[in-house]
């Protein structure tokens, strides 16, 4: 079951972005703030270094040319080393292919099965805004448009437009790809999205809504199907 904690209601937990406009322009961080691949040999060893680890994870998050709208290379300098992907032991009793968020710490698991799992740093929700329970993913998208909720609009006449929908786009809160988190047939307006901030990654910034980095969110993505299950640990 979803705990809310009775914050706001629905329409305003969607997303609970902040428009922070710059010269027209919609701005990420203040959307965020209203709101077994990669490293897996480096992460088993344990015989590494940060250096070590931050050329190997230049070469994972690079830029990504071949997307509609090209993605830029991360700058790893701004992120903690722990938070790169890689695989690792874990120990759970969810089947393969489960994706389980751990806003405690700040990581976000895909089950591998055999014990092990793919594990990516994430931004999780700020104090007020967590929740936990079991969920599912009920439709995805690429590149997806936005809309900011009725709610929003009223608080902030900026955002009045994109009452038609943002289009998908680098500048676009979602990002890239987006997994949308059900609950018996309903949206539950939390989703987890991709972001090209590494500065966020292992914060609590979001309204309920979990980002990975772009990179990170494109493997993700590729290899969860619609009806996924997804477990939102206690934070």
């Amino acid at each position: 079951m979803i705990v809310d904690n009775g914050i706001a209601d629905a329409g305003e937990r969607n997303e609970r972005v902040l428009l922070g406009l710059r010269s027209g322009r919609l701005s990420r961080r203040s959307f965020l703030s209203g709101s077994a691949a990669g490293l897996g040999a480096l992460g088993l060893s344990g015989c590494v270094t940060s250096d070590d680890m931050r050329a190997e994870a230049a070469k994972l998050y690079g830029p990504v040319p071949s997307e509609k709208f090209p993605i830029p290379a991360v700058d790893v300098n701004k992120i903690n080393p722990k938070y790169f992907r890689q695989k690792v032991r874990y120990d759970t009793k969810e089947a393969p292919g489960t994706i389980i968020i751990d806003p405690a710490n700040y990581y976000v698991y895909r089950v591998e099965g055999d014990g092990y799992a793919t594990r990516y740093g994430a931004n999780v929700s700020r104090p007020g805004f967590l929740w936990s329970g079991e969920v599912y993913v009920g439709r995805k998208a690429e590149w997806p448009v936005w809309t900011p909720p009725k709610e929003m609009m009223a608080r902030q006449p900026e955002a009045r437009q994109y009452a038609g929908g943002m289009p998908g786009g680098l500048d676009n809160p979602l990002g890239a790809r987006v997994l949308y988190l059900y609950k018996n047939g309903v949206y539950t307006v939390y989703t987890i999205y991709s972001t090209s901030d590494p500065e966020t990654i292992g914060n609590g910034i979001t309204s309920g809504c979990t980002g990975l980095l772009s990179q990170d969110m494109i493997d993700l993505y590729s290899r969860t199907p619609v009806k996924t299950k997804v477990v939102m640990l206690p934070a």
